[in-house]
């Protein structure tokens, strides 16, 4: 699924014209980038977090050469899926195995 899935499905559910389904998805989007770039962990219910997490000065070693090297310190987005989002992803995977 793409973006433009999305917004054929807000579309089609909501009643929105094509225009505001766009503005919709759009807003949605550019929200949880805002809240990202403030630092701002986003958690959206029954569906799933959005954290950033600061990583620090670390060493490590060249896979190719074997020399030793420093990582820099810096932040990583992870996404952690809500436990109604696993259950139904879950749950959605033994019904399409059921049909084959």
């Amino acid at each position: 699924m793409v973006k433009s899935d999305l917004v054929d499905r807000v579309y089609e559910k909501v009643g929105f014209t094509r225009r505001e389904a766009v503005e919709a998805v759009e807003a949605l989007f550019n929200e949880i980038k805002a809240g990202l770039a403030r630092g701002e962990n986003v958690r959206i219910s029954n569906f799933a977090s959005f954290y950033l997490r600061e990583k620090k000065l670390r060493n490590a070693r060249n896979p190719k050469t074997g020399k030793p090297i420093c990582i820099r310190p810096g932040k990583s987005l992870t996404f952690k899926p809500s436990k109604q989002l696993l259950l139904s992803t879950d749950r959605s995977s033994h019904d399409s195995s059921d049909s084959r």
